[in-house]
């Protein structure tokens, strides 16, 4: 990751970071606490109105975007031989020009490390999450928190009407780039903010749920060997419905431990 102050040259003022993860190709902008409409840059004017500081990946990007050549210019081949460029990249467009267009006084420059206003705000980012049943999925978060997140109540349409009512959209539900945000089919994004608000304290930490997955999920080998029997019979019980797999592969299934040991007297 490397990431940049977003300055004011005019008022010679910081107003906030851009964020740049390589990797995922990924920008997110952090912006000082206290903006308000007038002070934020313009694309984020209405975030900042709301109180909203950290800006969404999208919006992040497309501001980057405002401030560099746009990969339709016509001779964009003969300025990234100019400035020898194997392929269009914002990330270097941005930074041969400093951040800087006509539309402001904006430009950015390169930070060794974070400030603390960032680094406070990204305790409340993911580490973890999972889908439950419901639509419901349990976010666990960098301070050590855990939430339980009722999706049908979020306001974001996107999300009640298409992830809801799709299962196989809610089950691609994974953390996306830096904690920020959990995210639908890499489609449709959730900040990590607004689940922290949204979400019901759970008493329960990622270090808690890690040990009882440890201590309490077994593989096809391990139930064959609390069996003493082999796939085949194992294959034999679960169809009669002694116990059920509670995740299914062709290389084996995961069993829980409890279920398949009180089989032992079925």
């Amino acid at each position: 990751m490397r990431n940049f102050e977003i300055y004011d040259e005019e008022n010679n003022k910081s107003l906030g970071v851009l964020l740049y993860y390589q990797r995922e190709h990924t920008f997110i902008v952090e912006l000082i606490d206290g903006l308000d409409e007038w002070t934020a840059p313009f694309m984020f004017s209405t975030y900042a109105q709301r109180g909203i500081y950290t800006i969404p990946r999208d919006i992040s990007f497309l501001w980057v975007q405002e401030r560099i050549i746009p990969s339709t210019r016509q001779n964009i081949s003969s300025i990234l031989r100019t400035h020898k460029l194997k392929e269009y990249d914002e990330m270097k467009f941005l930074e041969l020009s400093h951040g800087r267009c006509c539309q402001d006084s904006l430009s950015i420059r390169e930070l060794s490390t974070l400030p603390d206003y960032v680094i406070i705000r990204q305790k409340r980012n993911l580490i973890d999450c999972t889908v439950l049943d419901d639509q419901n999925i349990l976010c666990f978060f960098a301070d050590g928190k855990t939430r339980k997140i009722d999706l049908t109540k979020l306001d974001n349409e996107d999300v009640t009407e298409k992830v809801c009512k799709n299962p196989k959209l809610l089950n691609s539900c994974m953390v996306g780039t830096g904690g920020y945000y959990i995210t639908f089919n890499d489609s449709i994004d959730v900040p990590a903010a607004e689940l922290y608000t949204a979400g019901k304290p759970i008493p329960l930490t990622l270090s808690d749920f890690i040990t009882f997955a440890g201590h309490n999920i077994i593989d096809t080998q391990e139930c064959c060997r609390e069996l003493s029997c082999t796939r085949q019979n194992l294959a034999y019980m679960t169809d009669r419905g002694l116990f059920e797999p509670i995740k299914t592969n062709t290389r084996g299934n995961l069993y829980l431990k409890g279920d398949v040991l009180s089989s032992k007297g079925g």
